[in-house]
């Protein structure tokens, strides 16, 4: 088979799938499986172009042409591929979790869900291969219209309050400011195609690119840069497993990696550089880091500390990309990954938590370490990702990011995010040392409901100790993605 339709078939799979989830609905083991099959495949057929995309071949194909110069079109490049990659594989291990999840919780609505999912993860393909930003632009917006039922999965009022927030603000954001810009820059440099260095001519007007920069900024809402970055806590009403969708696999990554493709392959480092507003969009990220770091330390909802903590962490990445340096983008690049693992572990664990012992609040999780080993431990191993130190993958992130603001002489940025690395211990650690050496049971289970507590069903077990021993494996063989990277930059 050729590369390029290795790429239809990659764009095509989980299209496919939804399908055969919906004919296999009324049985749950062969849907499910269908569902684990489609994953399977579509990972093996992106990391079969891995090796052709770093020796530099062009694999294109090309759907439809709207106007002369607007196409439907895909082309492959490194950091689209590496977006893809994870996506893809953390496709197989959601799914493997969820299948234990909604079982074990008695989820309503599972074909809708596994269907909506496959579709959510062709949306993040489409998103990754995107040739230009009209083509992204559609993919995009497929996202958020096909997560907005997993949003709301519940059928609840919360839910639908939830999905309400959820909706307008990333519809809006997206319509609002992203389609503005894309409409401004078709009008400034006659393409929409994503080109090494930027698209635009050296004696464009510095105040409207600067204009331009801001309404990519904040029109990727996906990216939850504040002040649009409410939808991401309303969401978290939906089943857990849709949280990890959110946070790590789908919506959020696909946000950050947009902000980086833009900022990259549409304005280009050097011209990144010389752009007035860079500065202080620079430091609205800073303070978006900062911020969410303190509004997570004060949440004792489990799963609203983690929502803002993922708030902080993308500040990560969209401040790395700003910085317009090597060391930057490759920091930014390599927190997508760092973070997709060490964050997806945590909302398993958070889900296995809820499922096996019906607990929600962090106040509740002293002493739960003795009856739920695996879970804390995994628990443990994904915070020690986030915070970025040994021995997890999320050391070479912060590593670079840090090198980055030593690059650009933005020393009042490097001291922020070693302010926002102790926060992340200060609202992270706490949570499985207490679980693990706390002498108190559970206090809302009493000594009788804390000794029946066990772990969670098995396949959501194994999802999250894959997803964590993927944090530990990311240290110790970066290369993979790194090369994906140094290719891409």
């Amino acid at each position: 088979m050729t590369e390029s339709a290795l790429l239809q078939l990659a764009l095509l799979i989980a299209p496919l799938a939804l399908v055969a989830i919906q004919l296999t609905g009324r049985w749950q083991n062969p849907r499910e499986a269908v569902s684990l099959l489609a994953a399977t495949a579509l990972f093996a057929v992106v990391a079969s172009l891995y090796q052709p995309v770093l020796d530099g071949r062009e694999i294109a194909v090309h759907w439809l042409d709207l106007l002369p110069g607007l196409a439907l079109a895909f082309r492959i490049e490194p950091l689209g591929l590496l977006f893809a990659l994870v996506a893809s594989f953390l496709w197989i291990v959601t799914t493997l979790y969820a299948i234990g999840y909604m079982r074990g919780h008695g989820e309503q609505n599972q074909t809708r869900f596994f269907g909506l999912f496959a579709l959510s993860i062709g949306a993040v393909i489409g998103i990754a291969f995107a040739e230009n930003l009209f083509t992204l632009f559609v993919f995009y917006e497929v996202l958020t219209l096909c997560t907005y039922p997993l949003v709301t999965h519940a059928g609840t009022d919360k839910a639908r309050q939830g999905g309400r927030v959820y909706l307008s603000v990333l519809l809006g954001t997206s319509v609002g400011f992203f389609l503005l810009a894309i409409v401004a820059t078709w009008l400034l440099a006659g393409t929409l195609d994503f080109r090494a260095g930027g698209v635009f001519a050296p004696d464009s007007d510095p105040a409207l690119l600067s204009v331009l920069l801001v309404l990519f900024v904040f029109g990727v809402g996906k990216a939850a840069v504040m002040p649009f970055h409410r939808w991401l806590p309303a969401a978290m009403v939906a089943p857990t497993p849709v949280s990890a969708l959110l946070h790590a696999v789908a919506v959020v990554k696909a946000g950050v990696f947009v902000l980086l493709k833009v900022c990259l392959l549409i304005f280009g480092l050097d011209t990144l550089k010389s752009i007035p507003a860079t500065q202080w969009l620079l430091y609205l990220a800073g303070a978006s880091i900062l911020l969410a770091s303190i509004v997570a330390l004060r949440q004792q909802n489990l799963k609203k500390r983690l929502a803002y903590s993922t708030v902080s962490q993308l500040g990560y990445i969209t401040l790395g990309a700003l910085l317009a340096t090597s060391a930057g983008m490759t920091g930014s690049a390599l927190h997508i990954v760092m973070h997709a693992f060490g964050k997806i572990t945590l909302f398993f664990c958070a889900g296995a938590i809820l499922v096996a012992a019906h607990k929600t609040e962090v106040g509740e999780l002293r002493g739960i370490g003795r009856q739920m080993p695996v879970t804390m431990t995994a628990f443990l191993v994904a915070s020690l990702c986030i915070i970025g130190i040994p021995p997890t993958g999320g050391t070479w992130s912060k590593w670079y990011l840090m090198l980055g603001t030593l690059e650009a002489q933005q020393w009042l940025l490097m001291g922020l995010l070693m302010a926002s690395s102790l926060l992340s211990i200060a609202y992270l650690l706490p949570i499985p040392l207490r679980a693990f050496l706390d002498g108190e049971e559970p206090p809302a289970g009493g000594a009788g409901k804390a000794s029946v507590i066990r772990e969670a069903p098995l396949p959501s077990v194994i999802a999250l100790s894959i997803t964590a021993a993927g944090c530990v494996y990311l240290l110790l063989f970066p290369d993979t993605f790194y090369q994906l990277i140094k290719a891409g930059i």
